[in-house]
């Protein structure tokens, strides 16, 4: 059984260059094998601010986009945030949409390709991480960082990596399939 792979882009800015870095890594971890990738695009759910009136744990959803956000997430064994720093932090759609669930995201491990300016979004990424182990998510440590991510964009609008952000793809997907896997049985209990 191949585990799926959901690549979520972050980002729902107008000018987001989020879908870019996720064409990409979707690419890159089709050809890596390991995994069924999907890409979710967060701007296609357009979620409000959190608006359903029951706690997410209950799983009673009453609106149509939290029902098709809450099948997106339940399917995918593994997820990759390819997420911005905004303002040394996660974009306020992505911390939204993962407080939108609570159940669906158990037991599944997530990596994160960041980028953003110097730090290529590691702030962003370490403080995704507590809010993902608050919902059971095992953030794994290897992730993806992209500084001055505009250098790697060509004039097609393609994403070309140096060596060694392909190196560090390649790590985080062969351990998110360890992860994957491991986590499996908790999955189904």
């Amino acid at each position: 059984m191949t585990l799926k792979l959901n690549i979520i882009i972050g980002s729902t800015r107008p000018g987001r260059v989020g879908p870019t870095l996720a064409a990409w890594f979707d690419a890159f971890a089709r050809e890596h094998g390991k995994f069924e990738p999907v890409l979710v695009d967060l701007a296609d759910f357009a979620l409000p601010v959190y608006d359903e009136p029951k706690h997410p744990r209950l799983q009673e959803y009453m609106h149509d986009h939290t029902k098709a956000w809450a099948a997106s997430v339940a399917a995918g064994d593994a997820y990759v945030f390819v997420s911005p720093e905004y303002n040394y932090f996660a974009p306020p759609a992505l911390v939204n949409a993962i407080q939108y669930l609570s159940r669906e995201w158990a037991y599944k491990p997530a990596g994160i390709l960041s980028y953003g300016g110097i730090s290529g979004g590691l702030r962003a990424a370490q403080a995704l991480k507590p809010l993902l182990t608050t919902l059971k998510v095992m953030p794994i440590p290897e992730g993806v960082p992209v500084p001055l991510f505009t250098q790697f964009i060509d004039e097609e609008d393609r994403f070309k990596p140096n060596d060694a952000i392909s190196g560090g793809a390649k790590l985080m997907l062969d351990e998110l399939h360890s992860w994957a896997g491991a986590l499996a049985s908790l999955r189904q209990g």
